[in-house]
């Protein structure tokens, strides 16, 4: 049930973002998912056939854990600023649809019955519908239809803001005046965000002209999105994930001989090519570069002079040098160091360095291993770049992929302790 429920959710990503339901659909079917597993696990009758789920692993409980304190960490904000009791409201049911959901859907993942093939076929369809809609997107401001077609309704459920349920066509780049394009995301950079998740999910597809689809898909919303941040990501990740997962063939340690020793006799040169890349990639976009920056500052001064520990529990408006943009916005960890203190940092670096490192070892002999090693680097580079919270409701196949590769891991490390007890 649960495999069909995931796969008919990412197929309607398109339809439901035309309704503008997209931000409702995460919280709901996180909590449906994980609704299942607890009555499954806990509320079982006698004559139930269905086998029991089973038990939730390590990696899970870092981030049941890890969340749990992230609420800690915003009582404790909100109680050293004396908020209301509706402010502390407010922020917890924020929390419940962000942070949260990276508990329940790797929860969900581990214990339910859902499919690595299912999410990659089902992203798939997401993929050849984008495409598809790719030339009428292009051409829309071209021929001068509004960047807005309509707000939806579902906004009355609360959100961070309209353009969370706005159904839109493309937004305006006030830097350069050119547009951009945000697929069914909120944001251009969290359709590059979304659009690196969907190129390795389609790397992953063993169907060659649907991974060729999902490639040439996932690349045009990236390239769309005009973000920096996801082209970087783009060039990196997957081969990244690829290279750890065959460190254990001596080939490779051997083809990358070369390589290395010529790195560090044109080290110098390299170093300065590198300097001059960055400084170009800076310029691409400064004026959002210059905020960017500026927001980082602010939030790291005030969280290191005014609440250190817990943070300032809410997110508060910047001043006109930064475009009134909500302080710490843009970065996963000056975000999480304003609101919720380097307690908030904690519950996050601690189940990420986890994850990496059970999932680079599961590259070495697992597809899914690699695809959740290169998830999870890919939410690694994005931190600097976006709130993470904020996107979960967006994110969540990834979410699943790694609770199924927690999964499998723990499967391994039970397998490998049997054999050595049996010997």
């Amino acid at each position: 049930m649960e495999d069909y429920i995931v796969a008919l959710a990412l197929a309607g990503t398109w339809p439901i973002y035309f309704l503008g339901g997209l931000y409702v659909l995460g919280p709901v079917l996180g909590v449906m998912l994980t609704a299942i597993v607890l009555v499954r696990k806990y509320v079982r009758a006698p004559t139930t056939a269905r086998p029991e789920p089973p038990a939730i692993p390590i990696g899970v409980w870092f981030w049941i854990a890890g969340m749990g304190v992230m609420q800690i960490a915003l009582l404790g904000g909100h109680w050293s600023y004396e908020l209301s009791t509706g402010q502390t409201l407010k922020s917890t049911i924020g929390w419940a649809k962000g942070w949260a959901l990276f508990a329940m859907f790797t929860l969900a993942g581990a214990c339910l019955d859902i499919r690595f093939e299912t999410i990659i076929r089902a992203t798939g369809l997401t993929a050849l519908i984008s495409l598809l809609l790719t030339p009428l997107l292009y051409l829309a401001p071209m021929v001068g239809l509004p960047e807005v077609l309509f707000v939806s309704p579902l906004r009355v459920v609360g959100g961070p803001g309209p353009e969370f349920f706005a159904v839109q066509l493309y937004s305006m780049d006030p830097a350069d005046g050119l547009p951009r394009w945000r697929y069914f995301t909120p944001w251009s950079p969290a359709a590059a965000l979304i659009g690196n998740l969907y190129l390795i999910l389609a790397i992953e597809d063993r169907r060659m002209p649907w991974r060729v689809i999902g490639i040439i898909s996932a690349l045009a919303i990236i390239i769309l999105s005009k973000s920096r941040l996801g082209l970087v990501t783009a060039v990196l990740v997957w081969p990244a994930a690829f290279g750890v997962s065959q460190l254990r063939r001596s080939i490779l340690w051997l083809a990358a001989a070369v390589p290395v020793f010529l790195a560090g006799l044109f080290s110098p040169i390299l170093l300065a090519q590198l300097g001059a890349a960055y400084e170009g990639f800076r310029g691409m976009r400064a004026n959002s570069t210059r905020v960017r920056e500026a927001l980082g500052r602010i939030a790291i001064d005030r969280w290191w002079n005014e609440a250190p520990i817990w943070g300032h529990g809410v997110v508060e408006r910047g001043p006109h040098y930064v475009e009134y943009m909500p302080i710490g916005s843009h970065h996963t960890w000056f975000g999480l160091l304003f609101v919720k203190g380097v307690v908030g940092v904690g519950a996050l670096v601690i189940p990420l360095m986890w994850s990496l490192l059970e999932f680079a070892l599961l590259a070495l002999s697992s597809p899914i291993g690699r695809a959740a090693f290169a998830i999870t680097i890919l939410l690694v580079l994005f931190t600097v770049g976006e709130n993470l919270e904020i996107l979960t409701y967006l994110f969540w196949p990834g979410l699943l992929i790694m609770g199924i590769a927690m999964r499998e891991a723990a499967e391994k490390r039970s397998a490998i302790l049997a054999e050595a007890r049996a010997s």
